[in-house]
């Protein structure tokens, strides 16, 4: 399967977790099967969730949601991401442009340094645009100030 993520699961370490459970050390999975790039949904809105550390998107003319395109995702990662995610959100195929050249990540990239146009499944917001707050969520502030409890510290 090939997913994209726009917000905790942007980290490696989170997706380790949700993937194969706490016990497991990152350096003994298969997760060199998965590959991980830089990449751009257009025409979504990444929002804060009203009393959450993480985001959720919605659809928005004019707005672009930078993530992470991942391959190699499994039937039983699918299962888990699934659970994880739960019912405020639905899982759904958009298509979105692989960063070839990140370059600046607070910069719109240019047309050059995007890539081929790829399938891939998202989660969704269901749960109604009430519980969003109207500012964009920060991947470096979650990295930064909250991961460490998602993860289980160090």
């Amino acid at each position: 399967y090939t997913a994209f993520f726009y917000g905790t699961l942007m980290a490696p370490r989170v997706l380790h977790r949700v993937c194969h459970g706490p016990s497991v050390p990152l350096s003994t999975t298969s997760n060199n099967t998965l590959k991980a790039r830089p990449a751009l949904l257009k025409s979504y809105r990444r929002h804060r969730v009203k009393g959450a550390d993480y985001p959720a998107i919605i659809p928005a003319d004019g707005s672009t949601v930078r993530g992470t395109l991942v391959t190699g995702l499994t039937d039983g990662d699918i299962w888990r991401l699934d659970i994880f995610e739960g019912d405020e959100y639905r899982r759904a195929k958009v298509k979105v442009r692989v960063i070839n050249d990140e370059g600046n990540v607070n910069v719109e990239p240019e047309e050059g340094q995007l890539g081929e146009e790829v399938e891939a499944e998202t989660y969704c917001w269901i749960a109604g645009k009430q519980h969003l707050e109207e500012s964009e969520w920060d991947f470096e502030e979650f990295v930064r100030e909250k991961m460490n409890r998602w993860v289980g510290g160090g």
